[in-house]
């Protein structure tokens, strides 16, 4: 069978190949002078941050000691009586995981209704405005860049220790993550509904409630669960500035060095996080497919 694949004369070839070596030789270059970059900044990494690896590998055992230390003692024959006493506080740590739960519930929702509404202002295709778009960014930006730890220890400060400044520094932190998922997902949605909707005289708002939510609702559901997520976690560590929940408890335990109640702590907040990942998981594939399917 003759091949379908034409030979071009030399005179033709040599200019095509000469073309392709530049650009094979360009697209290297630039590889080159990326990876150059990259491993400078490396470099001025590791010296700002003051890494030196031989004094890891002289203290890194110090790390495999400890966990060992916090390490319970279970003996076989005498299993139950170990179990008792390794969780020795366990209706009080239950309920200072309860208080963390509530305070990633309340955050989350709190956020989550603040990054709704602001998310249709900061999509460029419902708002033409730069003003207001810009603005809602912003202040979007402003609420995700600043850690949760700091806004919790200012309203530590404001408010007094308690749940309340974790609730506030979650919800104010979530605002700015969800709305900056919540307006690239309103940004990517078919604009045929939203045209319609003007066109048959609907006001801005009526065209947001009818023609973008419907769109929108299984995806933002979603990110909102993700985030629940995250908020349980990072709602453990708030008790480290006098936020709340179990944090308190597992910082207390760490400082005074009580090995046994530092493991306790640690297992009931990895097993719970491992239970609300795996539930909010199936919800949110369900929500996705539920979209898919329609």
């Amino acid at each position: 069978m003759p091949s379908a694949i034409p030979i071009l004369p030399e005179g033709q070839l040599a200019p095509q190949l000469a073309r392709y070596d530049a650009a094979l030789r360009s697209r290297r270059l630039k590889s080159f002078a990326v990876a150059l970059v990259i491993g400078v900044c490396i470099v001025l990494s590791a010296v700002m941050g003051e890494v030196k690896p031989a004094v890891f590998v002289q203290n890194s055992g110090r790390l495999g000691d400890y966990f060992w230390n916090i390490a319970p003692v279970l003996r076989p024959d005498h299993l139950g009586g170990d179990l008792a006493e390794w969780y020795w506080n366990l209706d009080h740590w239950l309920k200072l995981l309860w208080d963390t739960l509530l305070i990633a519930y309340l955050g989350t929702l709190l956020g989550g209704v603040g990054a709704f509404i602001l998310c249709f202002l900061a999509s460029a295709n419902l708002v033409r405005s730069p003003f207001i778009r810009l603005t809602a960014r912003r202040f979007l930006e402003f609420c995700r860049t600043v850690p949760e730890l700091v806004f919790a220890l200012l309203f530590v400060v404001a408010f007094g220790l308690g749940p309340l400044p974790g609730v506030l520094a979650l919800a104010i932190h979530t605002m700015g993550a969800l709305g900056k998922l919540f307006a690239e997902v309103v940004e990517n949605i078919d604009m045929k509904p939203v045209d319609g909707a003007t066109a048959a005289g609907a006001t801005w708002v009526q065209t947001v409630r009818f023609a973008v939510v419907p769109q929108v609702n299984s995806n933002f559901a979603s990110y909102a669960l993700l985030r629940f997520e995250i908020n349980v976690r990072e709602a453990s560590v708030m008790g480290f500035v006098g936020a709340g929940g179990i944090g308190q408890d597992l910082i207390e335990a760490i400082r005074k060095f009580y090995y046994s109640d530092v493991s306790a702590i640690l297992l009931l907040i990895i097993a719970t996080v491992m239970i609300i990942d795996l539930v909010t998981e199936r919800l949110r594939h369900r929500l996705i497919g539920m979209e898919s399917g329609r």
